[in-house]
């Protein structure tokens, strides 16, 4: 057992903390799926925000990464090298390979460009005739925790930087027309406090997820709080002992989560029930609903399901739209409440007509060729449906064959119709013929949902 660092940092572990559900959730998600992308923890200061994602990381396995490469680059995984480790490869055939701890790597408020991206040295870059780099913070924080406290207080310049590359994977650095790139694949937390200021609300639509949290009221849980941390001061190594089983059903949890990540599938009512939600909470863009399929997934890998259920879809829509712009930045970001209600208006209009999971629809569906009979109004489409029944009596007076056609050639269009349900985006889900294209009609799956 590694306590050192817990004591020194006089860190609670991470199961100790009291209520924060939602946050530990959210880490969990990240630590299953890291391509998730960044976590936001907006609170008032004082509520634990730094102290429980340092706890965070002791969950996290260790990782095996090339010895000596400052970049920690993955061993395993040829196509994301840097150059010098790649190099290596080519001369050696092989890499040596060490297990390190996934750690917190801080981003102080004062960092300036060159310490966060790194720097080319051009001196010794045009002397020694090679690239000379100077490794930044994003090439300490590759495979590692990026934690940024009081982001809201970095230059724009800087969180865009990191932004990029949290989105793209890789810390691209150009000088005096010299350019190089490493990979930069990281977790990002930052952390902030509106009293201190807000992020512009494009930086803030780049974070993948966000977590509110409050000062906690209820008086007993804050007695819980107090106790466990004098306990803690006391005597933490006992403390630590007996937390440490909780720890290890974590680590095990994120562990075997990772594994199954890959088979878990999501149904297309659950995605239907995603994407309808973003639609009418009219959030920006397409990243929303990404994110959430995502945070969906790894949930419920992390619950031991290989299917995704609409309480994993209803978590993660909370987690990814509580800061999303909406309506091109007109409407404040939904509400918890707002999202429940846009999440159960999908349900509801197939459910009170006692439709089965698969037969899920919006109340905006139609057929293509219902909405023509039904016409302009209800009264027309009755007194249309009386006229042709009172014709198709009277052509059955003088023609029977004829009127066999006719009523045959009626219900051929009629079935017709009812194949053909098209939706407000002009996309078919159902029918023989849709003009959705999906990898399978029953479920989607990490391998062949791209995401």
């Amino acid at each position: 057992m590694h306590y050192a660092w817990v004591l020194i940092m006089k860190v609670l572990p991470f199961s100790a903390f009291v209520g924060m559900e939602e946050l530990k959730e959210a880490l969990m998600c990240l630590a299953v799926d890291p391509k998730i992308g960044g976590l936001l923890i907006i609170g008032p200061k004082g509520t634990g925000k730094s102290s429980i994602v340092r706890a965070f990381a002791r969950l996290l396995p260790e990782i095996e990464v090339v010895k000596g490469c400052p970049f920690n680059d993955d061993p395993h995984n040829y196509e994301e090298l840097c150059e010098a480790c790649k190099r290596k490869l080519e001369a050696e055939g092989g890499l040596p390979i060490e297990r390190r701890k996934m750690r917190v790597v801080d981003l102080p408020i004062g960092a300036t460009e060159d310490m966060v991206l790194g720097t080319i040295n051009v001196e010794r870059t045009l002397k020694e005739g090679r690239i000379v780099f100077e490794p930044g913070i994003l090439a300490k924080a590759n495979r590692n925790i990026l934690y940024i406290d009081e982001v809201n207080l970095l230059p724009d310049h800087i969180v865009d930087s990191i932004l990029d590359a949290v989105a793209s994977g890789w810390n691209v650095v150009e000088r005096e027309g010299i350019s190089l790139k490493h990979p930069s694949r990281f977790i990002l937390i930052g952390t902030m406090n509106p009293e201190e200021g807000e992020l512009r609300p494009q930086l803030l639509d780049r974070f993948a997820i966000s977590v509110k949290v409050e000062t906690i009221r209820d008086p007993k849980l804050r007695e819980e709080i107090v106790r466990r941390n004098l306990e803690f001061e006391d005597n933490p190594l006992k403390f630590l002992e007996r937390w440490e089983k909780y720890e290890n059903e974590l680590r095990n949890k994120i562990i075997e989560a990772r594994r199954a990540l890959s088979k878990v599938k999501i149904p297309q009512e659950v995605l239907n029930l995603i994407t309808s939600t973003c639609s009418r909470l009219e959030v920006d863009g397409y990243r929303p609903d990404i994110v959430a399929v995502k945070v969906a997934r790894a949930r419920a890998a992390l619950h031991g399901r290989d299917v995704v259920k609409e309480e994993d879809a209803l978590v993660a829509l909370n987690l990814s739209l509580a800061h999303r712009t909406r309506a091109g930045g007109l409407k404040p970001p939904p509400t918890q409440e707002e999202i429940k209600r846009a999440a159960l208006m999908t349900f509801s209009p197939s459910r009170s007509k006692g439709k089965g999971k698969s037969e899920i629809r919006l109340k905006s569906s139609h057929s293509f060729f219902r909405s023509i009979r039904k016409g302009s109004s209800g009264k027309l489409h009755k007194i249309l449906g009386l006229l042709g029944l009172l014709a198709l009596i009277w052509l059955f007076t003088q023609n029977f064959t004829l009127a066999l056609l006719v009523l045959l050639l009626s219900l051929l269009l009629s079935l017709f119709g009812r194949r053909r349900t098209y939706y407000e985006e002009g996309t078919s889900l159902k029918g023989k013929r849709s003009i959705l294209v999906l990898p399978s009609t029953n479920s989607i799956t990490g391998k062949n949902f791209l995401i």
